[in-house]
């Protein structure tokens, strides 16, 4: 018995929603985290659609860790995190004027006294999404979205935005509140991301899909110059806490910011009713490819802040706002070819070369067609005639295929098995929807793999900045990180801006990094989906006898003995990968898959030829805080969150990001969040950051 709107069995929608679960998740995770979408928004937003879709018709399948139950992603472990004192929710979606009436009907039912009700409407940016804290009128903290609930510390990058006042402006005695909390958008104007996009192009550096790819990835740079180069914009919309401080409306909110220096949409509008509020709404999809940045729908709140906090919020959207998307803008043209572009992390993406095409204003010749898994579900072929989008994206998408149009003379397509740049194998991982190259030296992410490689967490070397790296591949001077270790004085002298003393530092920390340890190379070889603290586990699995290379005599490779002790990983099979704790068959498969190609292989044998040597390990010492389990919570005073993490793992420890009954301490900063009153109730020991330094130095 069925009876329901898909006319699916209970068990069919389990599977479905099962398969929509991992595709948002990987998606958002794409999209928030790595800032290197593979869909667009619109594509996006019908997959989430769908599955919120089935879980409303079927209750009893919704489950916790669903990504319609959370907002954003989880923050980044390069950054900090902070915790929202107020959640940063995300807003329920509806399109043109029919979604803005039902909105409108719900909102008046909900209300005991909803006349003269009024909506404040203003364009919907496609940009990042922050808060930033000022005590006392000053910039403290700033931080992105995040989770909705923990976002990332960005403070400094946010201090290099011109927009960002680091100190409120007072008209006044009493106009500066002791506390605001307040959220805006940062944003990328169009002809910048031209002109950023243009740099990048004569540079060879990959290009961003978009101004809201390019201002995520300005925003979460570890170096705040990177970010201080970067033409970010902030629009304010809304506030958190404020001390100090009433507002009875939204309107009159919005009035107050600019006047302590706050940007605020000149487009803003109060309007009178929902009927005025779709007038603007059809007015701005009118306007909205003259404008100097990306928007891809309106925003409308109900404008008493009384009524707002009468309505509430339901799961993670708030009842009293309501994002309004604009519709896609789509054409038809002809598919002339299918070309596959690599892009920084070896990920080969589909691209369509087209009839050129004027879509909203632009005239386009390329889409993306995203991975494989799309072009058969789309069943898209060379020869084809397909509609073609631009939903608020810069690179346009193929919808869809209009088969009426087929002749019969067009051509499948398959991606490569092995990589059109370098000639390596591709991989396709299980749960992954993309396929990768995975060799060392490919050429396209050349660039990635050697600052990744050089970095301070893997062989920390000091002075191969961006700058310097491009013109060691440029020069040809180097093809992989092993050629890193024969570089000479005069070839370095060869780049620009490069003194000798420049060049002798850099000489010297390549030296340096040579007598290394097996977690930072492992860390150092950029496997994929092995971290630092996957790279520890698999050095106390594998380090264990520095026997030379070999492995199992069944995997049929030939030996290598100037792998080292990576030889017992290198050699390592799916079974024996697997016992490694943390290391699941994903995992495993994507290091057995990484060893599999000669080509890095050969570069590993080239680093310790070159004189690449591993000591025992970290130095660790031994102490009463070895197995002990740690959770940090709050803003601690003394110490990076980084810096307290390598405290704790010298003295044997390991740092856990949740609360459990596994946990022995949890350590407590300023303003920490509920991590500390779920210690209480689990009856954990609760230590001050003092209490934490006293016990460092006692274990």
């Amino acid at each position: 018995m069925t009876g329901r709107r898909s006319g699916l069995s209970k068990d069919a929608a389990a599977r479905e929603i099962e398969k929509l679960r991992r595709d948002v998740s990987y998606h958002d995770h794409r999209y928030y985290v790595l800032d290197d979408p593979e869909i667009s928004d619109a594509e996006y937003d019908r997959l989430r659609e769908r599955l919120v879709e089935l879980e409303e018709e079927f209750p009893e399948l919704v489950t916790p860790s669903s990504p319609t139950q959370r907002v954003g992603a989880p923050p980044l472990e390069a950054f900090r995190e902070v915790r929202h004192s107020i959640p940063m929710l995300s807003l329920s979606n509806a399109f043109g004027e029919e979604g803005m009436l039902e909105f409108d009907a719900r909102v008046k039912k909900l209300l005991v006294d909803a006349d003269g009700l009024q909506y404040v409407a203003e364009p919907k940016l496609d940009g990042v999404a922050i808060e930033l804290v000022y005590e006392k009128g000053r910039l403290s903290v700033g931080s992105t979205r995040g989770d909705g609930t923990t976002g990332e510390d960005v403070t400094q990058n946010l201090r290099t935005v011109r927009s960002i006042p680091l100190k409120l402006i007072s008209e006044g005695k009493g106009t500066i509140p002791g506390l605001l909390e307040v959220r805006g958008e940062v944003i990328m104007r169009t002809s910048q991301f031209k002109r950023l996009n243009e740099e990048r192009r004569q540079q060879e550096e990959p290009l961003f899909a978009n101004p809201r790819n390019a201002a995520a990835g300005s925003l979460r740079q570890l170096d705040s110059s990177v970010t201080a180069s970067r033409p970010l914009e902030v629009y304010f919309h809304g506030i958190g806490r404020v001390e100090g401080l009433s507002f009875r409306t939204h309107q009159e909110l919005l009035s107050f910011l600019p006047r302590v220096g706050l940007r605020v949409s000149p487009l803003v509008k109060l309007c009178e009713d929902i009927h005025e509020a779709a007038v603007y709404y059809n007015d701005m999809m009118k306007m909205r490819d003259a404008l100097e940045y990306e928007i891809d729908g309106v925003v409308i709140k109900v404008n008493e802040l009384a009524q707002q906090e009468a309505l509430g919020a339901i799961s993670r959207s708030p009842r009293w706002a309501l994002a309004v998307k604009f519709p896609g803008r789509q054409a038809t043209t002809e598919i002339l070819d299918i070309v596959v572009q690599v892009g920084r992390t070896g990920a080969l993406t589909p691209v369509a070369v087209m009839e050129p095409v004027n879509l909203g204003g632009v005239t386009v010749s390329r889409a993306t067609l995203h991975n494989q898994d799309e072009i058969d579900r789309k069943d898209v072929r060379i020869g084809d005639t397909v509609v073609v989008q631009r939903a608020g994206d810069v690179i346009p998408e193929v919808v869809s295929v209009v088969t009426s149009k087929r002749s019969g003379s067009e051509r499948k397509f398959s991606l490569p098995e092995k990589c059109p740049v370098c000639g390596v194998g591709v991989v396709r991982l299980e749960g992954e929807v993309a396929s990768r190259c995975v060799g060392m030296a490919c050429a396209a992410k050349l660039r990635q793999s050697i600052r990744h490689f050089a970095s301070k967490r893997a062989m920390d070397i000091e002075g191969l900045g961006g700058k310097t790296i491009e013109q060691l591949i440029e020069k040809e001077l180097v093809a992989s990180v092993a050629d890193l270790y024969s570089l000479e004085k005069s070839e370095l002298l060869k780049l620009e801006r490069m003194g000798e003393k420049l060049a002798e530092n850099i000489l010297a920390s390549i030296e340096r990094s040579k007598n290394t340890t097996l977690p930072r190379l492992i860390f150092a070889l950029g496997i994929r989906h092995v971290g630092e603290h996957l790279s520890r586990l698999l050095a106390e699995h594998f380090g264990r006898a520095l026997d030379g290379s070999g492995g199992p005599a069944d995997r049929g490779e030939q030996r290598t003995p100037s792998l080292g002790v990576l030889g017992r990983l290198a050699f390592a099979g799916q079974e024996e990968l697997e016992q490694v704790g943390e290391v699941g068959p994903q995992v495993a498969q994507s290091i057995r898959s990484f060893f599999a190609q000669k080509e890095n292989v050969d570069i590993i044998a080239r680093l310790f030829a070159a004189g690449v040597t591993i000591a025992a390990g970290e130095p660790r010492a031994e102490s009463g805080l070895a197995g002990k389990s740690f959770v940090f919570t709050g803003i601690l005073e003394r110490h990076a969150r980084e810096e307290a993490r390598r405290i704790v793992e010298s003295l044997g420890g390991r740092v856990a990001h949740q609360v459990s009954r596994k946990v022995d301490f949890a350590v407590v900063g300023r303003d920490p969040g509920s991590k500390v009153d779920r210690a209480r109730e689990l009856g954990l020991r609760i230590l001050t950051e003092q209490e934490f330094e006293e016990l460092v130095r006692e274990g």
